[in-house]
């Protein structure tokens, strides 16, 4: 309100604009003075001196020190005969200098880069991960018959088609089945040379020897999500979402072959009747099987002569097929995006 009785009064005049505005004019120029700096605080007679702080900080950061809080350096020097200060004092002292922390020197693990992958096409990147009992209470277990019982889950899909091209049930986690699932899923999919990434996670089976020695020998590259960065992974954790609010997802399975069962006919409906929103409300077996040309050309022509024979219901003129995406980012650079 200030500043507009400050344009006002160019105009007309500071009584008049503040009568306008209803603002006091005691208000209008106590906020036009400029406000003076604080003086300092004076430092009470009775406190250290710089040059005793400094000591204070030094002996608190000293190889002695270094891991005691300042309640235990601060009984420690009294049971020597030494009072340097309070207790308080010192965590003053530390606190002036953003020391109220841990002050060892800490081993630091170097920071993780940011996977960054591109996919322009079926069978280039593939996301796997595991739907697991040791997993947070968010995501969803397979229980078995008895209480202490639980299924594993394996899924392989591809990124840029979110097909589901391999999984794996079973009762155990284990670096030789997902060894086995991968070298059987990259057979089937007909996986060259130098042609396919592997992004997972960084669970115990997918940094064992046994799997990362399997994609040497298959020259498959391997990738891994950043420590506790869940949307390294998004799109193996959306399938999984997906899984879990199937509807009829059962609370428990009776036995592994019942769980095998359902898992199926969900990995059936997944890839053959679920019309992704992600991919222009094509199946995942569409996009992945090169069929997506042909459903989106059906498709125009259907709205086609929808438009033709009653183009007054459509406001917006024709109607367009959504388009297949490019290309898909696991973490899209900056640049790029």
């Amino acid at each position: 309100m200030i500043s507009r009785a400050s344009q006002l009064a160019t105009t007309l005049g500071v009584t008049r604009a503040c009568e306008v505005l209803g603002v006091p004019r005691s208000s209008f120029y106590r906020a036009r003075q400029p406000k003076a700096e604080p003086a300092p605080r004076p430092s009470p007679a009775r406190a250290l001196t710089p040059a005793e702080r400094n000591g204070v900080r030094q002996l608190l950061n000293s190889e002695r020190f270094v891991d005691q809080a300042p309640r235990q350096v601060y009984a420690t020097l009294l049971d020597e005969e030494i009072y340097l200060c309070h207790w308080r004092t010192m965590y003053r002292i530390l606190e002036s200098h953003q020391e109220v922390k841990e002050r060892r020197n800490q081993r630091q693990h170097p920071p993780t880069a940011t996977p960054e992958l591109e996919a322009t096409a079926p069978r280039q990147l593939w996301s796997w991960d595991t739907l697991a009992p040791a997993r947070s209470a968010g995501v969803t277990k397979l229980k078995g018959p008895a209480k202490w019982q639980h299924f594993y889950l394996y899924v392989i899909l591809d990124v840029f088609s979110r097909f589901v091209v391999g999984w794996l049930l079973a009762e155990a986690e284990s670096a030789e089945l997902a060894e086995t699932l991968i070298a059987t899923t990259c057979r089937r999919e007909g996986i060259q040379p130098d042609q396919l990434g592997l992004h997972s996670d960084r669970g115990p089976a997918m940094q064992s020897k046994t799997i990362a020695q399997l994609l040497i020998d298959l020259e498959v590259a391997q990738t891994f999500a950043r420590p506790y960065t869940p949307n390294d992974n998004a799109y193996s954790e959306a399938q999984f979402k997906t899984f879990k609010y199937r509807p009829g997802f059962p609370e428990q399975f009776g036995s592994l072959a019942e769980a095998r069962a359902w898992v199926q006919a969900f990995m059936q409906w997944y890839n053959y009747q679920h019309y992704h929103s992600a991919l222009g409300l094509l199946t995942p077996a569409m996009v992945h099987h090169d069929q997506a040309q042909q459903v989106q050309t059906q498709r125009r022509q259907v709205l086609a002569a929808a438009y033709l024979a009653h183009p007054e219901r459509f406001v917006g003129g024709q109607p367009t097929v959504a388009e297949l995406p490019v290309s898909v980012w696991i973490n899209r650079p900056l640049e790029e995006a």
